[in-house]
């Protein structure tokens, strides 16, 4: 990446972005990791959210936040599901890039430095672009894989938002883009397709994934597939809808 960075700042560059629920086994692993993965190469800051955890999740962020300065915590008092907890951890975040993580270990944190490195450096990124991991090989159950494939191959055919993989919990943009874009439940799953309707363009990069070693997933095919549907006709309508004007005063001469 060139030029080592060991300081923490005020005013870091990326904002490493984790919304957790119930996952106090993965905090330490995963913590060490993103650290070993980017310190001394960026500056940035890591936004844990606890979406309403009571499992001891919160427990083990506050520990970790005394040993590691560049760990925030934010906290939902109630859970409020997956893309709030992004949501709050954005607005929360002082970078100007944001790179998501899911909570679960299954994200290899090397690999927001790689797509950083491949793209030149976070000053050689473009806030008109979304870049979203794209997990090739996939590490989970046979009928999660199947079902996610049916879910990609529908929702690519009825959004044509270009994207193989948009379940993948790695993506990095730019924190003003993410907040200009509208607010509601579940929209994590259909952020390429919501950054297209402002004009952005979506790269896929592919990343590594990892089975879960620690603790147990939150999805299933009845959570995933009936709000699934349901949403992917409200992104429809919404994206109709959404509108990107472009306009410039006029300078009259008097």
């Amino acid at each position: 990446m060139g030029t080592k960075i060991s300081c923490l700042t005020e005013n870091p560059e990326l904002s490493v972005v984790v919304p957790v629920h119930n996952e106090s086994e993965n905090i330490v692993p995963l913590v060490s990791e993103i650290k070993a993965a980017l310190e001394g190469h960026l500056n940035y800051e890591v936004v844990y959210v606890d979406d309403g955890s009571d499992d001891g999740t919160l427990e083990k962020l506050r520990s970790m936040a005394k040993q590691f300065p560049r760990l925030r915590v934010v906290r939902h008092y109630r859970r409020c599901g997956q893309s709030a907890a992004i949501w709050t951890g954005v607005k929360a975040a002082r970078g100007k890039w944001i790179a998501t993580l899911d909570g679960d270990g299954q994200n290899d944190p090397q690999d927001i430095l790689f797509i950083i490195s491949a793209k030149g450096g976070l000053e050689r990124l473009s806030k008109e672009v979304i870049i979203c991991g794209y997990r090739k090989k996939r590490r989970d159950t046979w009928i999660k894989r199947i079902s996610s494939k049916i879910a990609n191959a529908v929702r690519s055919k009825m959004l044509m938002d270009d994207t193989p993989d948009t379940g993948c919990g790695l993506k990095v943009f730019a924190r003003e883009a993410y907040l200009s874009l509208p607010f509601f439940d579940h929209m994590h799953r259909f952020l390429p397709a919501l950054f297209l309707s402002k004009g952005a363009r979506i790269e896929s990069f592919e990343v590594n994934h990892r089975p879960r070693s620690k603790g147990k997933t939150h999805y299933g095919i009845k959570n995933r597939l009936g709000v699934g549907i349901v949403d992917l006709f409200g992104v429809m309508w919404l994206r109709r809808r959404m509108k990107n004007p472009v306009a410039t005063e006029e300078k009259i001469e008097t």
